[in-house]
């Protein structure tokens, strides 16, 4: 595995919490997509404790005939724990590790599938072939010559209901800064994965698309990953990749002949670079509070974040309230002003009869600047969130949005939170309210413009405007 994130040893204990948080999170309302080789993941995964936020483009030839090229913007949240691990698309928690061997089981998104945004003629007319959700359990051995690796994966969204068994093989070469990993993957899949996602049924033939089911097959892959570290916290990173499909696979009727080529590249920043003033003990918790509503149509956030626009909604109008618990990762970071933190979060959504009511979970690391001329008289935080936000159930703020729309709709969706609060110590002149906030916020969810298939492809989402208190105790 390559390393290029690193926290200090003294970060890995209130990380370590913050990820609990995150994994039980994820897990409950993880979404489905593409079961990629954790080829990011494993990529950028640190040292215990580390953490790291980043944004990678990927480009794919499509399998299926007339697909063309598939373009995805894949932001990147990454943590490694001591026992539980997040990269990107994949959850899980490690069962064995030591030096030379890993064990892990682990929950993971698959990508095959029809296209969320675009579909070729060549699938006109037939049922939706959704992304899948995968468990799945890993096993992991270096040596000297190289890297083992195996993986079993059974569907457990339900739409496949199939299985695919990987053995890999990968080789790390280091030059200074540079790091790269060639490797190798063959992929036996079964009868049912292959016939869901490249079979033609009865129902779905015609003239030129007779019914054809291609039954099990091995595809292999050859890779080429790479990183590059620009400084202590920044990371490039670029791969390629070629998969064969197995000869029955290539023979339906929807599947282009010929290899299928992906590339991609990105950059992370680490968080870890930098010297923390505190231990396990005295790491600090933030606890935040917040209650809030739905925002007025055509107020959305660049509106809000400008004071240009701070209305809620009169009409069909909905509410959240929420806990939000924070771990700080950096204190000044390069000596400026600014703090960095990391939360979960848990809102509940008050859709006022007009929907379900549903929780919303979230993970984020948050930035605040406090360098204010008045800070020093009344300390003033300004705030921005960036990370995911799960939802049980897609808010009707979005669902009824996109439906006027005609657009899609996803309960994983990309989380920002813009916010700025006052110490009540200061205002009121208390000692004792000094580290508790009083403060408005932006609750917003949204899918990158729909440029992203880990977030299905939604351009749109919702905002609600919020208010809270936050201590740190």
């Amino acid at each position: 595995m390559i390393p290029p994130l690193a926290l200090k040893k003294n970060a890995a204990a209130r990380l370590s919490a913050l990820g609990g948080l995150l994994l039980s999170a994820s897990c409950l309302l993880a979404p489905a997509a593409h079961a990629g080789s954790d080829e990011l993941g494993e990529l950028l995964a640190g040292a215990p404790g580390s953490a790291g936020l980043g944004m990678a483009v990927r480009a794919e030839q499509s399998p299926y005939v007339g697909g063309g090229v598939r373009y995805d913007l894949m932001p990147l949240y990454l943590y490694e724990g001591e026992r539980l691990f997040l990269h990107t698309s994949r959850i899980g928690v490690k069962l064995l590790k030591d030096d030379a061997q890993r064990l892990d089981l682990f929950i993971d998104q698959r990508f095959e599938g029809f296209s969320d945004d675009r579909r070729p003629a060549s699938l006109a007319g037939m049922a939706e072939r959704d992304a899948g959700l995968d468990a799945g359990l890993s096993w992991r051995q270096r040596q000297p010559w190289g890297n083992l690796k195996a993986e079993f994966l059974h569907d457990i969204s339900g739409f496949s209901k199939g299985s695919e068994l990987r053995l890999g093989y990968s080789y790390d070469f280091r030059s200074g800064r540079l790091a790269l990993r060639p490797s190798l993957t063959v992929a036996a899949r079964d009868a049912r994965l292959n016939n869901y996602y490249y079979g033609v049924r009865p129902g779905e033939a015609t003239a030129s698309r007779p019914s054809y089911l291609p039954g099990s097959g091995i595809n292999t892959t050859l890779a080429l990953d790479a990183v590059y570290a620009l400084s202590d916290g920044w990371r490039l990173m670029g791969g390629i990749s070629r998969t064969d499909l197995s000869g029955r696979i290539q023979s339906s009727p929807i599947v282009r002949k010929g290899a299928q080529t992906a590339v991609f590249f990105g950059a992370s920043y680490d968080f870890g670079v930098h010297q923390q003033n505190w231990d396990e003990e005295s790491s600090p918790t933030h606890v935040k509070v917040l209650y809030g509503k739905s925002t007025a149509d055509g107020c959305h956030l660049v509106k809000i974040v400008t004071l240009r626009c701070a209305k809620t909604a009169t009409v069909n109008s909905t509410r959240i309230a929420g806990v939000q618990i924070g771990k700080p990762l950096i204190e000044q970071f390069n000596g400026w002003p600014l703090d960095i933190v990391g939360y979960v979060g848990v809102l509940q959504h008050d859709d006022r009869g007009l929907a379900t009511n549903g929780l919303q979970l979230d993970a984020f690391i948050k930035a605040y600047y406090n360098g204010f001329p008045w800070s020093h008289r009344v300390n003033t935080r300004l705030g921005l969130g960036v990370g995911l936000s799960l939802a049980q159930r897609v808010p009707y703020s979005e669902s009824s949005s996109q439906a006027i729309r005609g657009r899609g709709t996803s309960r994983l969706l990309n989380y920002l939170d813009p916010s700025i609060d006052f110490s009540m110590g200061d205002l009121i002149g208390s000692r004792a309210l000094k580290n508790t906030y009083l403060g408005f916020g932006v609750s917003h969810r949204s899918g990158i413009f729909g440029a992203s298939r880990l977030l299905g492809n939604v351009n749109g989402g919702s905002n609600y405007i919020y208010t809270y208190l936050e201590t740190v105790l």
